[in-house]
């Protein structure tokens, strides 16, 4: 009698309990959330197209009188669709073993445990449809051009002397570790070392797939707090560095014309012997509209430079 009096005393609490933990549970177990029809229609027509323009393409690259310039072409565009193809290829498949649980629900329907199975199935299925479409809606936005492209990576040393420079080198380290786990070619370019065999500035030119797109974001200052080397009291410091991510640009961006540059000989200083004091080997390119200019006086002759 106790134990039905207690039962009794806490079934209301398990109930108020227990409504919430479904509600929850209805909400996480949903992947993605159910586009309008008005949205999938349109894209579907977009779909539609990607297909044609992927089929076409196919054609053009097959074709053996088609030019290396036209093969390139399409070949770099063939690429680009190829995320999209794989997600529309999956919707498809998915939407025919969507109409096949249907089918099969209709044939058996005094089969109670088949509709068990196949209600299962087929709710696995449209959960996967949500997915597909998201991921797909997701793949049709508008792109980056540049995001294709390699990329130049700079690091500076900021606020924090000695240990803002030695932060700088593990930056650079790290994105260097980075593009060996990508598979990218990590190439540096420039490092200037401080006393304590830090970087103040390091460059690097990093090549592979889709670089810049996956690293732009990394521009900014990148801050640490910790006990630098140089400290001996144990006192934590606050150093900041700066990291640039600039797009390459292809050859075809930048059209200089001959008549926009002056180009400018002097005698190179440092070290070098007087051969390199006495000879003007130090070459200067001026670009006469934007005002950037080149220098470089790194070797001994002046063609070489």
């Amino acid at each position: 009698m106790r134990s039905e009096t207690w039962l009794s005393l806490i079934r209301p609490a398990m109930a108020a309990f227990s409504c919430p933990l479904r509600i929850l549970r209805s909400y996480t177990t949903e992947l993605e959330p159910q586009l309008s029809p008005k949205l999938i229609k349109i894209m579907e027509q977009r779909l539609s197209l990607i297909e044609q323009r992927s089929a076409c393409l196919q054609n053009l690259i097959n074709q053996p009188d088609a030019s290396a310039e036209e093969y390139a072409r399409a070949n770099k565009e063939l690429r680009k669709l190829s995320a999209s193809m794989d997600l529309i290829n999956q919707l498809r498949s998915n939407s025919k073993e969507i109409d096949g649980l249907r089918s099969l629900m209709d044939e058996c329907s005094q089969d109670k445990d088949m509709i068990d199975m196949a209600n299962n199935e087929l709710g696995q299925a449209i959960d996967e449809e949500r997915r597909l479409h998201a991921s797909l809606l997701k793949s049709l936005l508008p792109k980056d051009d540049a995001d294709e492209r390699d990329c130049i990576l700079e690091v500076r040393a900021g606020t924090g002397g000695e240990e803002a420079s030695l932060f700088a080198m593990d930056i650079f380290k790290m994105y260097d570790r980075f593009s060996h786990k990508k598979g990218w070619k990590f190439e540096v370019v420039d490092i200037t070392e401080s006393d304590l065999k830090g970087y103040k500035e390091a460059s690097a030119a990093i090549s592979g797939a889709d670089v810049y797109g996956k690293l732009k974001f990394e521009s900014g200052i990148h801050r640490v707090q910790r006990v630098p080397v140089t400290e001996k009291s144990g006192r934590i410091h606050t150093s900041a560095v700066s990291v640039a991510i600039l797009p390459q640009a292809d050859e075809v961006d930048v059209h200089l014309r001959n008549e926009d540059l002056r180009i400018d000989t002097y005698r190179s200083g440092g070290s070098g012997g007087q051969h390199a004091n006495t000879t003007n080997s130090a070459v200067r390119i001026t670009h006469i509209p934007t005002g950037l200019t080149v220098a470089i006086q790194d070797e001994r002759s002046q063609h070489m430079d």
